[in-house]
């Protein structure tokens, strides 16, 4: 049929030839819970760059929940089109179940990680423990509020700062971090299901002596509840986190939208996205973002889990799995 033909049988019934609107792209981020600030800024920000750099106008939509339980979702079935999460054990897991590219490290710059952060203290207004260091937290009468170190990132963190920080301390071996860590969790009345439950938990139902958290949850405290009622401790030396992030492949695949997903994570490392990142207390790559912010982020002493423990897989393998050093530790406490 001709197009002048068409235009006939068209108008007959009323409808024209006009061009159809293409569809909206959404995409879906699947990310930790206490990244809920962090995207919600960054998500208008690279919707706006895409759409004037492109013309197409992007819907980003976010799911927050403890990170291996986000994984898990996503390898049951959530259609994520990119993950961004708190540990690599996470984004290992999924390309173990063959959802993520095997080399997805490679797919990105600095392993795939676009900024930092490192565990602290949060402890009560005036500090009434006196709490400065990892030793004062295994005092006793000291009480810990810290999310479940094997089912969440938060926590697999906090376990390992604290195990490494006692590594490094004079003569420090496996058998006496493993000491440390005993007393540390005597000191645990209770595991959080998630890094934002483990900070309702210390400052809206007031348990706790001590929230150990990532650096930037300091600030979101402070925007959430206001700056009085606790203070952030600082130790000498502590765990540097790195959050990794990448595109789940079987996903982008199946909607058509990897152009989408490749443009929404490479923008984490754009000034604007490291500008966010740092406008969130998240440690940004660029040095000259950070060098701009950097009375945000005091110094500290930081140690890899890279250096320290041989990589998330040995990390993952000596300390989370079902018989690992958590295990033996926390049924003995």
């Amino acid at each position: 049929m001709n197009r002048s033909l068409l235009s006939a049988v068209l108008l007959a019934a009323g409808l024209s030839l006009a061009p159809v609107a293409q569809a909206q792209t959404s995409l879906l981020n699947v990310s930790y819970d206490v990244a809920r600030d962090v995207f919600k800024d960054y998500n208008p920000k690279f919707v706006a760059a895409y759409k004037a750099r492109t013309g197409e106008t992007v819907e980003v939509k976010q799911s927050h929940a403890g990170s291996t339980k986000q994984v898990r979702a996503v390898a049951d079935g959530l259609e994520a089109d990119v993950v961004t999460m708190n540990q690599a054990t996470d984004i290992m897991f999924l390309a173990e179940k063959g959802l993520v590219a095997a080399d997805w490290t490679k797919k990105f710059p600095n392993d795939a990680a676009p900024y930092t952060s490192t565990m602290v203290f949060i402890v009560r207004k005036g500090n009434p423990k006196a709490i400065k260091d990892w030793n004062d937290l295994i005092k006793s009468g000291t009480s810990i509020i810290i999310p479940h170190p094997k089912n969440t990132g938060n926590g697999r963190w906090t376990y390992l700062a604290a195990w490494g920080n006692a590594l490094k301390q004079p003569g420090g071996n496996d058998k006496s971090a493993a000491a440390y860590l005993s007393a540390f969790f005597k000191n645990t009345p209770l595991f959080a299901p998630g890094g934002r439950d483990a900070t309702t938990t210390f400052i809206q139902r007031g348990q706790g002596d001590v929230l150990v958290t990532f650096e930037s949850e300091a600030e979101l405290i402070a925007r959430e509840f206001g700056r009085g009622g606790f203070e952030v401790v600082y130790p000498p030396q502590s765990i540097l986190t790195e959050l990794p992030v990448a595109i789940v492949d079987k996903v982008v695949d199946k909607r058509g939208t990897r152009k989408q997903a490749q443009a929404y994570l490479e923008y984490l490392w754009s000034k604007d996205g490291q500008t966010n990142a740092a406008e969130n207390y998240l440690r940004p790559r660029d040095a000259e973002v950070f060098k701009k912010y950097a009375d945000r982020f005091p110094a500290v002493k930081t140690f890899t889990v890279d250096e320290t423990f041989g990589g998330w897989a040995k990390a993952t393998e000596a300390h989370f799995k079902d018989g690992g050093s958590f295990d033996q530790i926390y049924q003995v406490k």
